[in-house]
């Protein structure tokens, strides 16, 4: 019984460890719940988070003319195509307010191939999320509510970030 203890001990530790060296991770001691979250897709059908419970979810907010955005959204496009992160799902949340082509073109550009555009255009999410600036990812758990975030860039393909919220997943 001892060693159980030590063991899941040294587990836990490893686990908070791996996410400590990420910088720009806050992880919340008690995770926000938020009532129906509303995001629009490029059809400007609202879609809400409510409808993905039991996944993990990434709200990325960027916008075209954010450098840091520009580096990191393809890594955020190779993590959505994952192998062992079958319940992700990321909304790539365009919060400029720029004309529709500008932003597909951004996609292209990019190459972006696994990620789909979704719009705040009223800013109303980002209000919401009380968002200090971009990029933000908003990580929600199977149950709907934000356990952690990412104020800034990050490569979203370091291996300590994935094996992370594998745990989630």
């Amino acid at each position: 019984m001892r060693f159980l203890i030590i063991f899941i001990f040294l587990i836990t530790d490893v686990l908070a460890e791996d996410v400590s060296s990420i910088k720009n991770i806050v992880i919340h001691k008690i995770p926000k719940i938020y009532d129906n979250v509303i995001i629009l897709d490029k059809k400007d059908q609202k879609i809400s988070t409510e409808d993905f419970k039991g996944k993990l979810l990434i709200l990325n907010f960027w916008a075209t003319w954010c450098e840091p955005c520009k580096e990191e959204m393809p890594s955020l496009d190779n993590l959505q195509a994952k192998l062992g992160l079958s319940k992700l799902k990321i909304f790539a949340i365009n919060i400029g307010r720029e004309d529709r082509n500008k932003v597909n073109k951004f996609f292209i550009d990019l190459n972006i191939k696994n990620l789909e555009l979704y719009y705040d255009s009223p800013s109303t999410l980002a209000k919401t999320f009380s968002l200090r600036g971009i990029p933000t990812s908003i990580l929600i758990n199977k149950d709907g509510h934000e356990f952690a975030r990412v104020i800034g860039s990050i490569d979203f393909e370091n291996k300590k970030f994935i094996n992370w919220i594998k745990n989630y997943n």
